[in-house]
């Protein structure tokens, strides 16, 4: 029965309550889902919370990529915390159900983190291009006076483009349906089972796709092509190999973090099933936050060391052992 109230100046009623069905399949087994998402948040926050603290303790770690990187974490962080916590807590209930203060408030720090982490991610790559393809003006390129900027323009590139998707959806009416096909509440799923017109929201959701999501993903793409061309030209092997090492950590968690983003998202509709889309939904906000913080850590020597320094403990690179 759905939670409505009545429409003030008409016979409609507004739902109050969402209920999600990703995982109303599995009828079986939630206290074991329960442990296994309570154990990769907290194995996310403890990460995210590592990589952090190791920025601030260790003076070598005091530089732009690692400023960028330190909010990455705290992204990964706010990302995880937004949708996890409600899961575990309907994994509990007797049904998955949010309200709907609740689900506009969701969606909307869902995608203001959503659209920062993707600008955040770009203006790594243009770190990245800074330290290959221009070292000797890195310093100028990437100061405090720069990079500060950066950060809180991705930070309001994600509010600005969550605040516009938040304020069409509130008015958009849900009068009977209060079933998501989702795990979490976001704008795509809610437009389905809106019973007022949506053509702006989707006209709004298709643009932002393009300008939120691609640009960052462009830019990304633009800065690699100078920055593999800028490697090629450079005779040594170890000099190569040195040089992709810098940006090695942040190419796989552009593939893997915009990877998600389009299969969530972008996903034809010609074989949709529920499963996979709780299948997918679950590795784009559960898995993606957790591999970031383990890709950073096992594949730089830098958080390695800093790691190791906190820890007592001498770190050997490879190269000396």
């Amino acid at each position: 029965m759905a939670n409505v109230e009545p429409v003030a100046g008409g016979n409609e009623t507004q739902v109050m309550e969402f209920i999600f069905l990703g995982f109303s399949g599995i009828t079986r087994g939630h206290t074991f889902l329960f442990l296994v998402f309570l154990a990769i948040y907290l194995a996310t926050v403890i990460g995210n919370t590592t990589i952090l603290t190791l920025i601030q303790l260790d003076s070598r770690l005091h530089t732009p990529m690692y400023f960028f990187l330190s909010h990455l974490s705290c992204l990964d962080i706010c990302n995880l915390s937004v949708t996890v916590p409600k899961i575990l807590a309907n994994f509990l209930s007797q049904k998955a159900a949010i309200s709907y203060n609740q689900c506009m408030a969701q969606m909307f720090f869902l995608m203001t983190f959503t659209g920062t982490e993707s600008a955040l991610l770009a203006v790594m790559a243009y770190d990245r291009y800074a330290a290959i393809c221009q070292p000797l003006h890195y310093s100028n390129l990437m100061s405090s006076q720069v990079r500060v900027p950066l950060a809180i323009f991705s930070w309001l590139w994600g509010l600005v483009d969550s605040a516009i998707h938040t304020a069409l959806t509130t008015n958009v009416s849900f009068c009977g349906a209060n079933q998501i096909n989702h795990i979490f509440c976001d704008v795509p799923p809610l437009l389905k089972i809106a019973c007022s017109d949506t053509y702006i929201n989707e006209m709004v959701l298709h643009t932002a796709s393009i300008f939120v999501g691609f640009s960052p993903f462009l830019l990304v793409v633009v800065s690699y092509v100078y920055i593999v061309s800028t490697i090629l030209r450079i005779r040594s092997n170890t000099g190569r190999r040195k040089a992709f090492s810098t940006c090695a950590s942040h190419v796989v968690v552009v593939i893997i973090y915009f990877g998600m983003i389009n299969l969530n998202y972008n996903r034809p509709s010609a074989g949709y099933s529920l499963e996979i889309d709780t299948l997918i939904s679950t590795l784009y906000c559960v898995l993606t936050p957790l591999l970031n913080p383990l890709i950073y850590s096992f594949r730089n020597e830098d958080v390695k060391k800093a790691l190791g320094k906190a820890l007592g403990k001498e770190y050997a690179s490879p190269a000396k052992q």
